[in-house]
């Protein structure tokens, strides 16, 4: 007898709990999905020159708050104490056309996935480069302009 309670108990749990399952599902069915914002499309954040500004709105997502790098999805080179910084067009043309897993945030060359593309002028790219240049125990002085930049963007294909 005791059983036959315990089994009934069961069941009629059990019973209840499809009944709710299907009821929060058809609810999530007819409910459309909104993803929230990256923010990196948003111009507020995108209309700032100051090199930290944009380090930290669009580039330590990917190569962490001290530019120390990570490894996951992908890998994202460590900007700290890095010796490929040295090359202030190296850093440009990588920011300009995108390398590797990292994506292009010229103008020019900027892919857009489902929305707009992120892209940074030649002065929000050279304010990063020298922020980056300068920081994470990186210690390469020589500033580039934005003239540059556009000058390096007019000769790269």
């Amino acid at each position: 007898m005791r059983a036959r309670k315990l089994f009934l108990a069961a069941a009629s749990l059990g019973a209840c709990s499809v009944f709710w399952l299907a009821f929060a599902g058809a609810a999530l069915v007819n409910t459309p999905a909104h993803a929230d914002g990256a923010g990196i499309f948003d111009p507020a954040i995108l209309s700032t020159s100051d090199g930290r500004q944009v380090f930290e709105h669009i580039c330590q997502g990917c190569h962490m708050q001290n530019g120390q790098g990570a490894v996951g999805a992908g890998r994202y080179p460590a900007l700290a104490n890095n010796r490929t910084l040295a090359s202030r067009q190296y850093m440009a043309l990588t920011i300009l056309m995108g390398r590797r897993n990292m994506p292009a945030f010229g103008a020019k060359h900027a892919i857009g996935f489902g929305g707009p593309a992120a892209t940074l002028s030649e002065e929000q790219i050279a304010a990063v480069i020298n922020y980056v240049r300068t920081h994470f125990g990186n210690k390469y002085p020589d500033v580039i302009t934005a003239a540059e930049v556009a000058a390096l963007d007019q000769r790269a294909h």
